[in-house]
């Protein structure tokens, strides 16, 4: 069967605009640890993908799941011990005080869930965000999405803190990150004023869909503080950002503050639905009192099973300081390369962007540009992204248990790639 031929069957099945990477794009019949491989056979490394955190088909996740689906699936209305032990090793996982857990499947529902629990806290309504972020689909949720080309008098777009674009030049960090937060005080002043005060200010701490930004440690915990002190609270979502993908479990630890509430998602279950918000025991129990919230498929024993043989991994394998090992080696390779497309190279852990730009001197992005590498990579077997707030940073979010080895013929593609 021919990919056209497949494409075509897709389009008439999900109907045509259901989207796909790539121009011409790839068809996937297998995983394993860092690889994915076509229909041909061709290997290719997975940079992009942070669903299987803990590697495609990993034998211990694939085995707890199978274990489990053989003795007993069931809704979230019934006692599961292994339900009850997966919450509390979650909480476990945890800073103080962030204490009870909801279950749900996606990153939408978690953060559904925490916008929802903030309202309740607070007896407010109003958000804010940032202007380029993203944290779902839902209609609720979705409005967050490029909210400054919105209007919504109960959402409040702020500009994200984009250190490479400083307003000046020669300021130092902690500048940079003061000027951005004046939008977050001009916003709360704003709500305020119109009589709808802020509930919560939701953002990832290291702004993975914004492209990152090198300023996180200096903005975050003083927006934090901003939001506090008018009575509202901040959701760390950290459905790109938990997980050790920065090299520490949380995203929060790594910018150094502790939210209120937190949400997480895709890599929770290496590829089985599931996520959750959690806060300390008066936000989640008024949450529940008020909403009633139940979730048929979340908290079921096979999601139990999958999420903690996730941490089974996480733990035995040593992967939160290994990914802090890797990911710090390929940042000092990608930064040791001259190139005048190469902006700004950052990173956390493995979560790293590569500022791909038309101008080094004013920092125009290049999304073309970055589009082609994306593609030039894809040739040699190495698939990264291209996103970020104007769609020109350079992806690369590999499976955790991405090793030196696979970091280094990366480099010599990439090398070849921005060489030719």
């Amino acid at each position: 069967m021919s990919q056209y031929t497949l494409r075509e069957r897709r389009d008439r099945a999900f109907g045509a605009g259901a989207p796909l990477f790539y121009k011409s794009p790839l068809h996937i019949v297998r995983g394993e640890g860092v690889y994915l491989f076509d229909d041909s056979g061709r290997r290719f490394v997975d940079m992009y993908n942070n669903v299987p955190c803990v590697g495609h088909a990993n034998p211990h996740v694939v085995e707890a799941i199978h274990r489990q689906a053989q003795t007993l699936n069931v809704h979230s209305r019934y006692l599961h011990e292994g339900v009850v032990a997966y919450a509390e090793r979650m909480i476990a996982r945890h800073a103080p005080g962030l204490n009870r857990i909801v279950f749900a499947c996606t990153g939408t529902e978690a953060n559904e869930i925490a916008i929802a629990a903030a309202r309740a806290a607070t007896g407010r309504r109003s958000i804010i965000c940032m202007d380029k972020a993203y944290h779902g689909n839902s209609d609720l949720v979705d409005k967050l999405t490029f909210a400054g080309e919105r209007d919504d008098p109960d959402i409040s777009p702020v500009r994200f803190p984009d250190a490479y674009r400083a307003p000046e030049q020669g300021l130092s960090d902690e500048d940079i990150a003061e000027h951005y937060l004046e939008d977050v005080k001009r916003a709360v002043d704003a709500l305020q004023a119109a009589g709808n005060p802020v509930a919560c200010f939701i953002l990832c701490p290291i702004f993975a869909n914004e492209g990152g930004t090198r300023i996180a440690q200096a903005y975050v915990p003083r927006a934090a503080e901003i939001v506090r002190a008018a009575g509202g609270l901040v959701i760390s979502d950290e459905v790109q950002s938990g997980f050790c993908r920065t090299g520490q479990w949380w995203g929060y630890d790594s910018v150094g503050f502790t939210p209120d509430i937190v949400t997480m998602g895709k890599p929770m279950g290496n590829g089985i639905p599931l996520s959750a918000a959690i806060a300390d025991v008066d936000i989640i129990e008024r949450f529940r009192r008020l909403s009633g919230y139940f979730n048929t498929f979340a908290s079921s024993p096979v999601q139990a099973a999958a999420g903690s043989a996730v941490l089974d991994v996480i733990e035995r394998e040593g992967l939160e300081a290994q990914v802090a090992e890797v990911g710090a080696r390929l940042v000092e390779q990608l930064r040791a390369i001259e190139h005048p497309s190469i902006g700004e190279v950052r990173g956390d852990g493995l979560f790293i962007g590569v500022e791909w730009v038309a101008n080094r001197e004013t920092g125009a992005p290049d999304a073309d540009g970055a589009q082609q590498v994306v593609d030039a990579l894809k040739d040699r077997g190495f698939l990264i992204g291209a996103a970020g707030a104007y769609d020109n940073v350079l992806k690369l979010r590999p499976p955790l248990v991405f090793e030196h080895q696979h970091a280094e013929q990366f480099m010599a593609a990439f090398r070849d790639v921005v060489s030719g």
